[in-house]
């Protein structure tokens, strides 16, 4: 009988973790299964008229089919990504700055990069993108 080699034991070890995962995938899907199955079971089935209608929610169409849309809603939506993006580089840098790692040139850094965006909000602001009306 011959000993196990490295690579039959690292081949192990790898086809293990994917049986794990494969396991997780098997479980989800027979929750979803019985879940849905539990609710065709449990669920009473009483058909009227009523229900069998087509119903659409909203407001009844009034005029054309042809909506205008205003760009400035994409600005304010263009803004909130760039902000919210740029607030979280925030968080690693104060990880970085708090475990003294590099000091002084982190910290002049950012504010370069909070001018930056200083800059663009000024920017913004000046050309009455901010204006809500």
């Amino acid at each position: 009988m011959r000993e196990p080699t490295v690579v039959t034991v690292v081949a192990a070890d790898y086809f293990q973790s994917y049986s794990v995962v494969g396991l997780l995938a098997v479980v989800g899907v027979l929750f979803v299964a019985v879940a849905f199955g539990a609710g065709r079971l449990l669920r009473p089935v009483v058909p009227t008229p009523e229900k069998l209608l087509t119903y659409e929610c909203g407001v009844d169409p009034v005029g054309e089919g042809w909506a205008h849309t205003q760009v400035r809603y994409y600005v304010y939506a263009f803004l909130y990504v760039i902000f919210a993006v740029d607030s979280i580089f925030l968080f690693p840098w104060a990880t970085v700055f708090a475990a003294d790692g590099y000091g002084a040139t982190t910290l002049v850094e950012m504010f370069i990069f909070l001018g930056f965006l200083a800059v663009g909000l000024l920017y913004a602001y000046k050309k009455g993108v901010l204006t809500w009306t």
